[in-house]
């Protein structure tokens, strides 16, 4: 070969190798969103804990399979072969950040309180259908006056709610034994919470009745924590006594605190019931057969102040 061909022989080969050394050297991959991904907190009723959304600018993690498999792989990417300018849209909307999580206050599943129960014997005068019923939304204040803000605002004092003209009543306390503030909006009670704090439910029965009371808390029913009922059984509240339920009854010695959480921290939603009833207490009170609750102190009252002689003359009838 002569010098002249040897010489365009090396500098072809260095070309080659060069062109070689560019085609490997792209941008080093991004670490697995998968192996950065936390998981939160879960409940007692539990699963696996829900993945923290991936990280900015990260593919999303592969999901696990509904049956407990192997994890499955994740899409593919939908920018693959697209156009430059889509394919820029597309990888700006995957990278936006997820929403926020729902605000407002839920109920979680608190620490275990000694609560004490036993079983008697109680027949309802109608099995399926209720003789009274409340529901309680509770907010934190923001939350409560959001709600509100469309319908015709009145404060009730001590934010409790009667039952049947005050023959019973229904009230949140705290670890203070303080009534929770509240207010009456659009037909509906509301309660005031703060975030992280304990809550109570308190029956007052100022009757000479019995009554069952099934209660509910985001939807679930506080003796066994599925979705509430009116064909549970509930919890016996006793002629002028108060009933006080502090928590998801876990046995009969023990119940899990109500605390005022997030939405997302909910025992409802931790417990795979979702979000959609959180912020309602429910209460269902059941009167006893052969009772007949409706002549309450209050329609006493009114038959002791009825008046024999409320006019002077008589009046011709109407028609």
């Amino acid at each position: 070969m002569s010098k002249l061909g040897y010489a365009w022989s090396v500098l072809f080969l260095a070309l080659v190798s060069m062109m070689i050394g560019c085609a490997g050297g792209g941008a080093p991959m991004a670490p697995s969103a998968a192996s950065n991904a936390k998981g939160g907190d879960y409940g007692p009723s539990a699963g696996a804990a829900p993945a923290s959304p991936p990280a900015y600018g990260q593919a999303a993690p592969a999901q696990e399979s509904a049956v407990g498999g192997a994890a499955k792989s994740a899409p593919p990417s939908a920018t693959a072969g697209a156009a430059p300018g889509a394919a820029a849209d597309m990888a700006r909307k995957a990278e936006a950040p997820a929403p926020e999580s729902r605000p407002g206050l839920g109920t979680a599943w608190g620490e275990t309180r000694e609560s004490r129960t036993s079983t008697a014997p109680f027949v309802r005068d109608n099995p399926n259908n209720p003789f009274q019923m409340a529901a309680i939304y509770y907010n934190d204040r923001e939350g409560a006056n959001a709600m509100a803000r469309s319908a015709d605002y009145r404060a009730i004092d001590r934010g409790v709610v009667s039952i049947m003209g005050g023959a019973l009543t229904v009230s949140l306390r705290d670890d203070s034994g303080r009534v929770l503030p509240g207010f009456s909006a659009g037909g509906k009670q509301y309660m005031i919470g703060e975030a992280g704090s304990r809550y109570v439910i308190l029956v007052q029965n100022n009757t000479g009745f019995r009554f069952e009371c099934v209660g509910t808390v985001d939807g679930l029913d506080v003796i066994d924590g599925r979705p509430g009922s009116f064909t549970k059984r509930g919890y016996l509240v006793q002629p002028y006594s108060t009933l006080e339920i502090e928590g998801f009854r876990r046995s009969a010695e023990a119940v899990a605190a109500f605390r005022f959480s997030s939405v997302r921290g909910s025992y409802a939603n931790r417990s795979g019931s979702g979000d959609a009833n959180v912020g309602v207490i429910g209460i269902a009170l059941f009167n006893e057969r052969g009772t007949n609750p409706t002549w309450t102190p209050e329609e006493v009252n009114r038959r002791h102040n009825a008046d024999p002689f409320p006019g002077r003359y008589a009046t011709p009838p109407s028609n």
